[in-house]
């Protein structure tokens, strides 16, 4: 049986007998994973659709925690929607506040150092909350939890490929319909013509240049303004979408026809709402795939340069 070592014995066996160092980071390396996945697959934690079940043909209502990112949040719905589909009990989602945010050296965020702070919180409520599988979206103020969404971040789940969206299904054991839209909002007539644009700084493909799209009527963005201060240097026709909250954003998205995004918040909501939607896909990290009618995605410039040709000739 495995047995894990003080320091002291680390250190004493990393300069003492290499391989068997060696060997060792191996066994507790898998020894981690195993704690990890047993955890998860407690006796106690709702970690599929019978325990949900049992617990919410009790109590009728579900209350689950999420700490953001905020297109995490997106992506964690579509598992809400089915659990309140299999279940019919009220969903209840609490929004965790200032977890922190590890980044990469070079990597910057619109929220610094956190994954969710009052005021974007304050702006997904605004969306959230008008769902109809959802009973009620606030933030968390040690409320009773019956699901932590939280756990897929606990480290045995890959967060840099496969599809965000699926998370959240991995551990409740719920499979959400990724292909049907699981936003609904009234477009904003005003965009019906439009392309709306959104790049964030972060999972930008390098190789893309977005200056073709000049030769389009009516372009507009959507994102912070660092963000805009940077597009506007290929495309100075954008005009600066600013949105009090994310109901106002999806009603743009809602209403435009063609949506070009990379993989940022923006995207999540086009995604969610199953609009004509392109996604910038970052070579480095893939983990955003689009599902189910009018999506596309791409990694190189003719592609994309066909595809916004197509869509926005329908």
């Amino acid at each position: 049986m495995f047995k894990k070592k003080n320091l002291a014995s680390k250190l004493w066996l990393k300069y003492t007998d290499r391989p068997a160092y060696k060997t060792y980071k191996w066994e507790l390396v898998n020894y981690n994973r195993s704690q990890f996945t047993n955890f998860l697959l407690g006796s106690e934690r709702l970690n599929s659709l019978p325990k949900i079940k049992a617990l919410s043909s009790v109590t009728g209502q579900l209350n689950i925690t999420h700490s953001g990112n905020a297109g995490d949040v997106i992506y964690a719905l579509p598992t809400l929607k089915k659990i309140n589909e299999l279940t019919g009990a009220k969903i209840n989602l609490y929004l965790i506040l200032g977890k922190p945010l590890i980044l990469p050296e070079y990597s910057t965020h619109p929220l610094g150092n956190v994954m969710l702070n009052r005021k974007m919180a304050d702006m997904l409520i605004a969306l959230i909350s008008a769902q109809s599988y959802i009973n009620l979206c606030d933030v968390y103020t040690n409320q009773k939890i019956d699901i932590d969404f939280d756990y897929f971040r606990a480290g045995l789940i890959p967060q840099d490929k496969g599809n965000i969206a699926h998370w959240c299904g991995y551990i409740t054991g719920v499979t959400p319909d990724l292909w049907k839209p699981w936003l609904k909002v009234l477009p904003d007539a005003a965009y019906k013509n439009t392309i709306v644009v959104a790049r964030s700084a972060r999972y930008q493909n390098k190789t893309i240049d977005y200056r073709f799209l000049n030769k389009y009527e009516s372009l507009k963005f959507v994102g912070v303004e660092s963000e805009y201060q940077e597009i506007k240097k290929y495309l100075p026709k954008a005009e600066w979408v600013q949105v009090n909250d994310f109901m106002a954003l999806a009603q743009v998205i809602a209403g435009c026809k063609v949506f070009i995004g990379n993989q940022s918040f923006p995207y999540s909501i086009a995604e969610a709402l199953k609009v004509p939607r392109i996604l910038e896909v970052a070579f480095e990290v893939i983990n955003v795939v689009p599902e189910g009618e009018n999506g596309h995605d791409f990694l190189f410039q003719d592609h994309l340069e066909a595809l916004v040709e197509d869509l926005y000739s329908r």
